[in-house]
This record gives C-alpha cells, structure tokens and sequence, in this order.
C-alpha cells in the first residue's frame, strides 16, 4: 500500500477513486501511567510516557486506515492526514483518513 499526504502520485495516474478510507482508534494511559508521567513533569522536558502513547496511536490509527483502503480494494490512499480531538478527560481519539484510490504506473 503506498500511503502519500499528497494529492497526486509522481510516476503514476489514478484508475479509480474510491473513497475515503479511514482508521480511528481511542485511547487513554492508565493510572499508573499518568502517575509516570506527572513525575516526568516535575522535571521538565520531554514527558516519554506521553510521547509513547501518542505514537503508538497514530500507528493503530494508521495500520487500521491501510487495512480499510485494503478491504476497499485500494492499493494507494492519497491526501493522508491525522486528526486528533479529545472526547473526554484523558481520552483521545485519533483519525487517520485519506482517499483510496487504485493506481498504476504511469507510461
């Protein structure tokens, strides 16, 4: 699967269009981890158990986007974004989202 934040693919056109393609998952640290990470704070700096999570939810987000253009029948997604909101204390979702789309080499 070739995954682009572009809207075009240099070397090869676009044979089909179809749709969006999405991948979301919602996440919150544990107790235990957000007592690590206000000690973290007391010190200043980057605060790991945060950045941790943050991207093993992007990745969950993404891995679940490829696996539904997959099941489109994409094999690009162009125009991939994340969007991030929180829907509660200390619980965020995360949405990958881009078009799927099938491609083939150009010339």
């Amino acid at each position: 699967m070739i995954v682009v934040t572009t809207n075009d693919l240099p070397g090869y056109r676009v044979v089909r269009v179809l749709g969006m393609a999405r991948g979301l998952t919602v996440r919150s640290r544990s107790v235990v981890g957000n007592i690590g990470a206000s000690i973290q704070i007391l010190f200043g700096g980057n605060i790991t158990v945060y950045t941790k999570l943050a991207e093993q939810t992007r990745q969950e987000a993404f891995d679940l986007l490829v696996q539904h253009g997959e099941a489109m029948g994409a094999n690009a997604i162009l125009g991939f974004r994340y969007d991030a909101n929180e829907i509660a204390a200390a619980v965020t979702e995360v949405l990958a989202y881009g078009t799927a789309v099938v491609v083939e080499r150009a010339g």
